[in-house]
């Protein structure tokens, strides 16, 4: 199949890359901020956005790797964060507003995949506090400097998201572990909240979006065995990559169940899992983040189970 059948409305296909997503456009004069911009798509992200003549800042848990895999690229600086440490969030948070610098584009890329149980900060389960509540996180206490009439909030998200709504009831999987629908919860939240976020903003010109980057093999996949890949139809037993399609399979891995969505519009929902990790803050019409006593949702927005699976 030849690359122009692939194309879809936007002009953009399975093919395309990040440089064509940016041909034509010129970003001088532009900063960014790009959690994980130092590995897999984030590293392109970060080539194209300088290519493109942004300036872009790296926050990065591991700050030497990331300078290692920066060190050709001009127009980039690294600092420290780690998603899962609120104390880092606010340290990277304070030192960028104490630089006076407003930003125009904020990428939301870092992430984990499917990882053995895992707990950071006050026990949290690490794919929903690592891809979800860091970024809640970051982007709130950046809130005074994201540049309005124009900044963009970008959450990459994943076709995982079908794979789990938000689970009201057990967010942080206390009472039993499922490393993929883990990570479809956090997929689902990483969506809502740019849903929410971008209700929030639109009267302050911020706009956000939340994607899907398409399939390919980064270092997001490390926790999972070779065997694993070339079941779910990734890889071929040599290791080679198949076709980016084969990843719908991500989606199909577990039978759909209940979800926020059979219950509530995403809107309602997105306002739900923004208000329970709120207080108060500078965002437009909400609270400030304060996840280290997030205790769980309002009871009202509990999610009761179906005839079907019969989760509460």
């Amino acid at each position: 199949m030849s690359t122009a059948q692939h194309k879809i409305g936007s002009g953009f296909g399975a093919t395309s890359t990040a440089d064509d997503a940016l041909r034509g456009i010129d970003l001088t004069g532009k900063l960014a901020i790009v959690t994980g911009g130092y590995s897999g798509l984030g590293l392109e992200t970060t080539r194209a956005l300088t290519k493109a003549g942004a300036r872009v800042v790296v926050p990065a848990r591991r700050r030497a790797a990331a300078e290692e895999a920066l060190s050709g690229l001009t127009g980039v600086e690294v600092d420290e964060l780690d998603l899962g440490d609120l104390e880092s969030v606010r340290g990277f948070a304070e030192r960028f507003l104490a630089s006076g610098r407003t930003v125009d584009i904020v990428i939301d890329n870092a992430g984990i995949m499917a990882c053995p149980e895992t707990r950071v900060g006050p026990g949290w389960e690490a794919q929903f506090a690592t891809n979800h509540l860091g970024h809640f996180a970051l982007v709130n206490r950046l809130w005074p400097a994201i540049e309005p009439g124009g900044a963009r909030v970008v959450s990459v998200s994943s076709r995982g998201h079908h794979l789990s709504g938000i689970r009201w009831d057990d967010v942080h999987w206390r009472h039993g572990y499922d490393k993929w629908e883990a990570y479809g919860q956090a997929k689902t939240a990483n969506v809502l909240f740019a849903v929410h976020l971008d209700k929030l903003g639109a009267g302050h010109g911020v706009r956000a979006f939340s994607l899907h980057p398409g399939g390919i093999l980064t270092p997001l996949q490390r926790h999972l065995a070779k065997e694993e890949m070339v079941e779910r139809g990734w890889i071929d037993e040599q290791g080679n990559m198949l076709h980016p399609e084969a990843f719908k399979t991500l989606s199909r891995a577990r039978p759909r169940r209940c979800g926020p969505r059979r219950r509530r519009s995403s809107t309602a929902w997105a306002g739900s899992i923004w208000r329970t990790a709120t207080s108060p803050g500078p965002l437009p019409g909400t609270t400030r983040t304060a996840a280290a006593s997030w205790a769980g949702p309002p009871t009202r927005s509990r999610r009761r189970g179906c005839g079907r699976c019969r989760r509460s």
